[in-house]
C-alpha cells in the first residue's frame, strides 16, 4: 500500500509538471509535440505585471496546438486557465497587444471576453505597465478565461513550428475580410475559396485572389503577407511552380527575398495594383501573376505596415475554402510557396 501511494504520489506530481493527463502520467506516456519552442522572449512581455511565468507549460501548450493534437491541448489549456493566470495573460497579450490586433475589439470572430480585454493589452502593449490587463485576466471566471485563451491560441496555432515566425491573422473583422477582395467583398473568411466549380481560365491565364495577413521577421518586426487564392480552374501549386520558380515554404522561417519580385501599390488610392515579376531589361513580365480587377482602399494599418516594411511575404496557393488552416496543411504537404517580394510606390 505504501509503494502504491508513492506511485500516486510521483504520477500526480509529475501530471502537475508536465502538464499530461494523470493517466498518462502514470504509464509514462507523456505526450511531447516536437519542436517544442522556445518561449523564452514572452518574459519581456508586460502582460503579466511581474508575475512568474511557467514557460514550459506556454511551449508545450503551443506546441500542442500547432501539431493539432486536441486531447493535449485541452488538457494544458485547462491547467492553465485554472492555475497559470500569468502564464495566460502573455500567451492572449502577445498576440492580441499588437497593433495590427487592435480591431479585436470590435471583432465577432472573438469571444466577448477577448473583445472587451483586448483593449487592456493595447494600452499595456504601448504604456509598457501590465497591471490592468493582468488583473483582469487574473479576475476571470474559469469560463471567461477559457474563452480568453482559447481566442489566443487560434493565433499561436497559426504560427507553424517557429516562435519567430508568430503569424497573427489581421482578418479579425467584417470590415477587414471585406476591405479587399477579388469577389466583390463576399469573402466567407481568411484563405477561403471555393474549390467546386471554378470558372475556366479567360484567354488562357489562371486567375488568383489574394487575401490580406501579417507575420513576423525573425527579429520580431511585423511584415505584411498577400495569400493567393485560385479563383479559375488553371490556377494552382503547378501553375504557381511553372510561372514564378518560388521556393517551398515550410511556414515556419520566412522565404528568402527575391529583388525580381514587386507588390506594385498605388499611393493616391491606397490599394494594391499587381504582383509582378521585373524582367532583366526593366519591364515587367506578361501576363502579370495578379492584378487588381478594382480600385479598393487597403485598411489604414495594413497600409502603414506596407508603408514601413518596405516588403511582403507572398505565398499560395490556397485551395480549401472551408478550411482556415490550410496553409499550414498545404505547408506540410509540401504543396505551398512563396517569396519574399518588394513593395513598388507610385
Amino acid at each position: 500500500m505504501v509503494r502504491n501511494q508513492r506511485k500516486k504520489s510521483r504520477d500526480k506530481k509529475r501530471a502537475a509538471t508536465t502538464g499530461a493527463s494523470r493517466a498518462s502520467a502514470a504509464t509514462g506516456r507523456v505526450h511531447r509535440h516536437d519542436p517544442v519552442p522556445d518561449m523564452s522572449f514572452l518574459e519581456g512581455l508586460p502582460y503579466a505585471a511581474g508575475r512568474q511565468l511557467n514557460l514550459d507549460f506556454a511551449a508545450r501548450l503551443v506546441a500542442a496546438c500547432r501539431a493539432g493534437c486536441r486531447p493535449c491541448q485541452a488538457t494544458l489549456a485547462r491547467k492553465v486557465v485554472a492555475g497559470h493566470r500569468p502564464t495566460l495573460a502573455v500567451l492572449a497579450g502577445a498576440v492580441y497587444g499588437l497593433e495590427l490586433n487592435a480591431d479585436a475589439q470590435h471583432s465577432l470572430a472573438v469571444s466577448e471576453t477577448t473583445r472587451s480585454w483586448s483593449p487592456l493589452a493595447r494600452a499595456a502593449a504601448e504604456s509598457g505597465d501590465g497591471t490592468a490587463a493582468f488583473k483582469a485576466v487574473e479576475e476571470m471566471d474559469e469560463a471567461r478565461a477559457a474563452e480568453l485563451l482559447e481566442d489566443a491560441l487560434d493565433h499561436w496555432a497559426a504560427g507553424g513550428a517557429d516562435p519567430d515566425v508568430l503569424r497573427i491573422l489581421d482578418l479579425d473583422t467584417q470590415d477587414d475580410v471585406t476591405a479587399w477582395t477579388d469577389r466583390g467583398g463576399t469573402a466567407p473568411g481568411p484563405f477561403a475559396v471555393a474549390v467546386t466549380g471554378l470558372p475556366d481560365d479567360l484567354a488562357g491565364v489562371p486567375r488568383y485572389a489574394v487575401l490580406l495577413a501579417t507575420t513576423s521577421t525573425p527579429d520580431g518586426r511585423p511584415l505584411p503577407m498577400l495569400t493567393l487564392e485560385c479563383e479559375t480552374a488553371g490556377a494552382g501549386l503547378a501553375d504557381l511552380r511553372r510561372r514564378t520558380g518560388w521556393q517551398v515554404w515550410d511556414a515556419r522561417t520566412l522565404p528568402e527575398l527575391d529583388v525580381d519580385w514587386r507588390l506594385r501599390v498605388d499611393i493616391a488610392s491606397k490599394s494594391l495594383q499587381s504582383i509582378v515579376r521585373v524582367q532583366p531589361d526593366g519591364w515587367d513580365e506578361e501576363p502579370h501573376l495578379w492584378d487588381a480587377s478594382e480600385t479598393v482602399t487597403l485598411p489604414e494599418t495594413f497600409w502603414n505596415l506596407l508603408d514601413r516594411a518596405q516588403h511582403v511575404l507572398v505565398t499560395g496557393p490556397v485551395t480549401d475554402a472551408e478550411n482556415e488552416s490550410e496553409v499550414q496543411r498545404a505547408a506540410e504537404a509540401g504543396e505551398l510557396l512563396a517569396v519574399v517580394a518588394r513593395v513598388s510606390f507610385s
